[in-house]
């Protein structure tokens, strides 16, 4: 039911929403609906986000459940010259959380705020995890985004100074939460009586926090490779880095085999031992005196990987080859 609070000159009160597709997020949207408040969600994908699936993403996935328009946004340069040099510093791996929800938040208020949102919402909770979400560190979140007094942690907020939405009684204070610390029960029981189901599991966000993926990442950037369409790459298959300097990357599945001929860069080419049958790969860049090791790597992980020669289709040409040592590509694998 639409509350006096939640209805502002005659129209109805609307923020936005940082959609994860996790359990958090989902509940933070939960309680600003349940005030008759609009949420749009805003997920950001590509880059470091995890590559998408067959199906629809947890956050799509959510969303709908939800009944919430799900807004995309992408992972551009700017976000990966925070990965850089992160002004509050890098997590475990390379994920410098701090700097990553500032610009998060600042995307999705910039983007709401031009649409009439009056306010920001996430999923956070007060002590959830060490780096990013203890109260200094919400406090600058909200300070260094430009969305202080306006950025709401729906599920602390009563253990947080109220918010500008809060004073001025767009939220009633009263029906947010207090909760704080690692543990989820409370935030299962609410899923629970909700009835929200289709939430991405914890930590399951953000490829920085991957020690595999920051070991590719860390390696393309000593080597200057920070594009975003590098990045991209490196999400899908296992990468080498042959003696040239070349990037060759071999799917491990269908789905990544597919994946890698939606990215293929400009110069690269495509090496397929689908016919063994075997994996798809890319050599980026194309040289002539890459190709019969790019198609050894490949045919190592194919089927016939034993054989003394096979044949190997690589830049549009059949090329026979002997596929690989398990020590060549042990050798040669980044990450």
């Amino acid at each position: 039911m639409t509350s006096p609070a939640s209805m502002t000159e005659n129209r109805p009160v609307s923020c936005v929403a940082l959609m994860s597709g996790g359990l958090d997020s989902a509940l933070a949207v939960r309680l600003m609906q349940d005030q008759g408040i609009r949420v749009t969600g805003v997920n950001f994908t590509g880059g470091y986000c995890p590559p998408p699936t067959d199906g629809p993403s947890a956050a799509e996935v959510v969303s709908q459940a939800l009944g919430i328009e799900l807004v995309r946004l992408p992972i551009d340069e700017s976000f990966i010259e925070l990965v850089k040099a992160p002004r509050y510093g890098h997590g475990r791996n390379l994920n410098p959380c701090i700097d990553c929800h500032i610009l998060m938040v600042r995307r999705a208020w910039d983007w709401g705020r031009a649409r009439g949102a009056q306010f920001v919402i996430t999923g956070e909770v007060l002590g959830q995890r060490p780096m990013s979400q203890r109260k200094p560190g919400l406090e600058l979140v909200a300070k260094r985004s430009g969305a202080e007094g306006y950025l709401l942690r729906p599920l602390s907020a009563r253990l947080l100074a109220p918010t500008v939405p809060e004073e001025e009684g767009l939220v009633d204070r009263a029906r947010l939460l207090d909760i704080q610390g690692r543990s989820r029960k409370r935030q299962f029981a609410l899923a629970a009586g909700f009835g929200i189901q289709g939430f991405a599991n914890p930590a399951g966000g953000c490829l920085l926090t991957d020690a595999g993926f920051a070991a590719r990442l860390r390696e393309a950037l000593a080597r200057g490779e920070d594009s975003v369409a590098t990045v991209e790459l490196l999400r899908f298959g296992r990468h080498f880095r042959l003696p040239s300097g070349a990037r060759l990357v071999v799917g491990r599945n269908e789905q990544e085999n597919n994946a890698l001929l939606r990215h293929l860069p400009p110069g690269a080419a495509v090496v397929d031992a689908s016919a063994l049958p075997g994996p798809v790969g890319l050599l980026v860049p194309d040289r002539e005196e890459d190709r019969a090791l790019a198609a050894g790597i490949c045919a190592r992980y194919s089927d016939r990987r034993d054989e003394l020669s096979v044949s190997v289709t690589i830049g549009g040409g059949e090329l026979r080859v002997r596929p690989a040592s398990p020590d060549e590509t042990t050798r040669l694998i980044v990450g």
